[in-house]
């Protein structure tokens, strides 16, 4: 099977020279590849037909694509597994897409598409409507819906205050009195739809979305949550895992919620006294030997865990303090920052430029939010508390705001990850269809992969450490898109607009107590 080149490294062996657009050789390689599979459930017809097709573009001689996003992986292993062959079909669907081949598509002299960000606002809006019956199966997942369309819009400089009233009235029917939201009305609570709901109420911000949340029911809920390992269930009788910490801490902080547990929490058995003991050292058991982050201690490795542990950690106290392992002895350290930057590398993929979320997985657009948003916050941890007025991007000869491939990722999302279609939205990958879930983090990464977020003030050194970011445009060099394509910075820690994390911040800051 091939090996998975990791972008970090091979780029110091890449070389721009012009690339013609049309390349017989990859066209001919997928339709032979769509062919042998055509009883596969991975192959969208529609797509096979789409990419095959005659080629045109008009700039062709003037596209400067780098070989490692045009070629195979230079170093293969012979032996053929199902996972190499959906590996080599899923390299063959992206070369065409990389190479700015595509029939009907305008590119830039650097072989990438346009943002199509009226379109893709025009679908995250369509979401918002009355949907088909098909999408019953997504009736437990309503608040994640609400959250994908409304913060996916934000992103794309959309104004999302005319949901505002349909949301509060929406958010009422999944709130239950005993604390939190569920999926819908009459279900039962649970961490993960809790923290959907605030987030998408915080989006659109404003008293009335803030009031709707029942802060003293909320509390005593998490304090039942609360583990005496440290961690949360994300339900009553739930499971425990890292999504239920990093949950918890958004909800805790965002809403101020107080820390102490209630008298009747079964977590204080255990000698726990208030909602974040224990948790940050829960995080530590979470990382595995290959560096990598699990759902529980003992786990697989996930990029969408390793998201979680670092958002909550940051939350807990600063990234420089909480993340790394090269600092005072007498620190509170929880990760082996090392081996999970050895592990968020390996997750970046040539030639698609995307990341996996998994050891030995293939890409998935949604990636480019849990692995690379897990970028910033690593470049928090070693840089630390910096000052606009000085140049902080090398720190020991490290450039700390490239140590993923920003360019590569940019390729992946607008040259496969979008739905150059009528249909709009963002995808997992070509072959896959748009959907609600996959443009809000595929833009999400793409917000981060634009922009460098640099620590600038982190306030006393305990639990509940309020840190200060600058999150501002990154200009590549070279820089593969227009400025018109940068889409909105957001909040590293939160991933809603930064204005609206002080927004609701400040108002539950001036309602100490409930």
């Amino acid at each position: 099977m091939p090996i998975k080149t990791s972008l970090a490294r091979a780029r110091q062996r890449t070389v721009y020279k012009g690339k013609l657009a049309t390349s017989t050789q990859s066209n001919s390689r997928l339709a032979a590849r769509t062919r042998s599979n055509q009883g596969d459930e991975e192959v969208n017809e529609g797509f096979a037909s789409f990419s095959v097709s005659s080629i045109a573009h008009e700039d062709q001689e003037s596209a400067m694509i780098p070989d490692l996003f045009t070629s195979r992986p230079p170093i293969r292993d012979e032996l053929s597994t199902a996972s190499s062959i959906v590996q080599d079909f899923t390299v063959d669907e992206c070369l065409p897409f990389l190479a700015a081949e595509l029939d009907n598509v305008r590119y830039n002299q650097h072989g990438v598409p346009r943002l199509d960000r009226e379109r893709h606002i025009k679908f995250l809006r369509k979401n918002l409507e009355k949907l088909p019956p098909r999408f019953v199966a997504l009736d437990a997942s309503r608040p994640w819906v609400l959250y994908w369309c409304l913060n996916g819009l934000s992103l794309l400089g959309a104004d999302v205050s005319s949901y505002r009233d349909d949301l509060v009235d929406t958010a009422r029917t999944m709130q239950n009195t005993t604390g939190g939201f569920g999926g819908g009305f009459g279900h039962e609570s649970h961490l993960a739809c809790t923290y959907a709901v605030v987030l998408a109420l915080s989006v659109v911000g404003g008293d009335a979305a803030f009031e709707v949340i029942d802060r003293r029911a909320l509390w005593r809920w998490l304090c039942a949550l609360k583990q005496p390992d440290g961690g949360f269930r994300m339900a009553v009788g739930g499971e425990v895992d890292i999504r239920g910490a990093y949950c918890a801490a958004v909800l805790i902080t965002l809403l101020n919620l107080p820390l102490d547990l209630s008298s009747d929490a079964p977590a204080r058995a255990a000698g726990r006294s208030n909602l974040f003991d224990g948790l940050a050292d829960y995080v530590r058991r979470c990382q595995t030997f290959e560096g990598g982050i699990s759902a529980q201690p003992a786990g697989e490795a996930h990029g969408a865990y390793a998201f979680c542990a670092l958002g909550c950690l940051a939350i807990i106290g600063a990234p420089h303090r909480t993340f790394h392992k090269f600092v005072s002895p007498d620190s509170p350290l929880y990760l082996d920052v090392p081996r999970l930057i050895a592990w968020l590398s390996s997750r970046q993929y040539a030639p698609e430029g995307g990341y996996s979320g998994r050891t030995n997985k293939l890409v998935d657009g949604c990636y480019s939010h849990w692995v690379g948003c897990c970028w910033p916050l690593i470049e928090a941890s070693l840089a630390g508390p910096s000052s606009l007025m000085f140049d902080v991007n090398k720190t020991k000869d490290i450039d700390i705001h490239n140590l993923y491939d920003r360019e590569g990722l940019i390729r992946y999302i607008l040259c496969c990850a979008q739905d150059q279609s009528k249909r709009g939205g963002m995808r997992d990958k070509p072959s896959k269809t748009s959907d609600a879930y996959h443009t809000c983090y595929v833009l999400s990464g793409l917000s981060s992969a634009q922009h460098v977020t640099r620590l600038l003030a982190s306030e006393g050194q305990g639990m509940m450490t309020h840190s200060e970011y600058d999150v501002s445009p990154h200009h590549g060099n070279p820089q593969v898109y227009a400025e018109e394509d940068r889409v909105n910075a957001t909040d590293p820690v939160y991933f809603i607009p930064e204005g609206k994390r002080k927004e609701i911040m400040s108002y539950f800051l001036s309602k100490p107590g409930f």
